[in-house]
C-alpha cells in the first residue's frame, strides 16, 4: 500500500496528458491531411484522422517513469526501447504504409528486444502436460510466438471505435489489479499508467464528434507490445504457488482475460488460409464485423464485446484450479458458442449480400465449393480436386457459421 500514491499519480498523469495530447493530435492530423480515408471494408464512413497512438505512447511513457521513479524496473530501459521500436514501425504504417512482411521483421526485433535483453521471457509451463521448467530454446521460442500473436492480435481488433482501447483498459486493469494485491507494484504501475493512456484517447475516440480520431497502427502495436510484457510477467509472478494471491493455471487463466483478441484472431487467421489468402489479408470477418451487420453502432458492438470479455473474465478466474487443460477446454466450448452465434443470427435473419466478398464464408457451402474447386499443381503437372462428399460439405457449412 506504501505505492498506492505512486499508483495513483501515474494514472493521473496519463490520462490528463492524453486527454490534453489528443486534441492537439487531431489539429495536427488535420493541417497534414493525415486521414484515415473509407474503403469496402471499412467500419467508418467519413475520413477520420489516425495517429491516435501518439497521444498514448507519450502519456504512457511520460506517466510509467515518473511513477516508477527511474530505478524501480531495471528492465524498463528495454521494455521502452522494444515499445519506441514498435511505436516508430506504427507510425511510419500509419503514414506511409509499410507490407505485412516489414512489420513482422520489426515485431521480431522487439521481440529479441524484449528476451534477450530486457530477460523477460516463458521459463514454466505451470505443469502443463506434466511439464514444469523448460529450457532456454523452447523458452525463445514459446516467448517469441507469444509476443508476436498478442501484437498482432491487438493490431487487427482495432477496427471500430473503442473496441481496441476499451478491451486493452480491461486487461491491464485485470492485470493490474492482481500485480498491485500481489506486491508487484512497479507492473502495477507500469499497468495503470497504460490504463490511463488508453483513457484519454478512449474518450475521444468513442465520444468525439469534432474530435474523433483512430489509434491506427502507432497506437495497436504499442498496446500490443505492451500487452505481451505484461502477459509473460503475469505468468511468471505466479509459477510459486505459495506467494499470496497466486493464480492457479494462470497460462489458461491469462487466454480468458484475453479471450476476444487472442481467439478473433486464431479464427480470422485458420479462415483466410481455408480462403488460401495470407492470414494478414484484411478483410470484415471479425466478429465486430459481424455485430455491425446485425445493425448495432459501434458503441453498442464496442460495449457488447467488452461486457462479453468482462462477463467470461469472471469464471476463468472462478474455475482456476480446475487445471490448464480444463480451464482451456471450458474458454475453447464456451467462446466457440459465443463467436457463432452473430453468424447464426446473420443467417437466420437473412442479411448476407451475396455480392459482397466479405460476407460470402458465410453463405453455407461456400468454403467446401471454393476447395472443391481449388486445383493445385503437382510435380509432374497433374491436378486434383478436392473430394467430394456428404460428410466433408456438412463440415465446411459448420465451419462458416464459425
Amino acid at each position: 500500500m506504501q505505492n498506492l500514491p505512486y499508483l495513483i499519480t501515474s494514472f493521473l498523469l496519463a490520462i490528463g496528458i492524453s486527454l490534453y495530447a489528443v486534441p492537439i493530435v487531431i489539429r495536427v492530423a488535420h493541417s497534414l491531411k493525415l486521414m484515415d480515408n473509407p474503403n469496402e471494408r471499412s467500419a467508418a464512413k467519413n475520413p477520420i484522422p489516425t495517429l491516435g497512438g501518439i497521444a498514448i505512447f507519450i502519456s504512457f511513457v511520460f506517466a510509467s517513469t515518473i511513477g516508477l521513479s527511474g530505478d524501480e524496473l531495471p528492465e524498463m530501459i528495454y521494455i521502452l526501447s522494444a515499445v519506441i521500436l514498435m511505436f516508430f514501425v506504427g507510425l511510419k504504417d500509419d503514414i506511409l504504409t509499410l507490407s505485412a512482411w516489414k512489420k513482422l521483421i520489426a515485431q521480431l526485433i522487439a521481440s529479441g528486444i524484449i528476451v534477450f535483453l530486457a530477460k523477460i521471457r516463458f521459463t514454466n509451463l505451470h505443469g502443463f502436460l506434466g511439464i514444469g521448467e523448460i529450457g532456454m530454446v523452447p523458452s525463445v521460442i514459446l516467448t517469441f510466438f507469444v509476443i508476436i500473436v498478442i501484437i498482432n492480435a491487438f493490431n487487427l481488433m482495432d477496427g471500430i471505435d473503442g473496441l481496441a482501447a476499451g478491451l486493452s483498459m480491461l486487461a491491464a486493469i485485470v492485470f493490474g489489479g492482481w500485480f498491485f494485491i500481489s506486491g508487484h507494484d512497479d507492473y502495477a504501475i507500469l499497468s495503470i499508467s497504460l490504463v490511463g493512456a488508453i483513457a484519454g484517447f478512449f474518450y475521444y475516440n468513442l465520444y468525439g464528434k469534432a474530435y474523433k480520431i483512430f489509434m491506427g497502427d502507432t497506437g495497436s502495436l504499442v498496446l500490443g507490445t505492451l500487452m505481451s510484457i505484461i502477459v509473460i510477467r503475469f505468468n511468471e509472478f505466479n509459477i510459486d504457488q505459495t506467494q499470496p494471491f497466486a493464480i492457479a493455471s494462470s497460462p489458461a487463466v491469462s487466454f480468458g482475460i484475453l479471450i476476444y483478441p487472442l481467439a478473433d484472431t486464431i479464427r480470422v487467421f485458420i479462415i483466410r488460409l481455408l480462403q488460401f489468402k495470407s492470414p494478414f489479408t484484411a478483410d470484415k470477418n471479425h466478429l465486430h464485423h459481424r455485430l455491425l451487420t446485425l445493425g448495432f453502432s459501434h458503441k453498442r458492438a464496442t460495449y457488447t464485446i467488452i461486457g462479453i470479455n468482462t462477463l467470461f473474465i469472471i469464471p476463468v478466474f472462478a474455475l482456476q484450479h480446475f487445471g490448464i487443460i480444463s480451464l482451456m477446454g471450458f474458454i475453447i466450448i464456451v467462446g466457440g458458442i459465443l463467436f457463432m452465434t452473430p453468424a447464426y443470427f446473420i443467417h437466420i435473419r437473412h442479411l448476407i449480400k451475396k455480392n459482397d466478398p466479405h460476407q460470402q464464408l458465410l453463405m453455407p457451402g461456400f468454403t467446401y465449393e471454393l476447395l472443391k474447386n481449388r486445383k493445385y499443381a503437382l510435380k509432374d503437372s497433374q491436378r486434383r480436386t478436392v473430394p467430394q462428399g456428404v460428410k466433408l460439405q456438412t463440415f465446411f457449412q459448420k465451419l462458416n457459421l464459425w
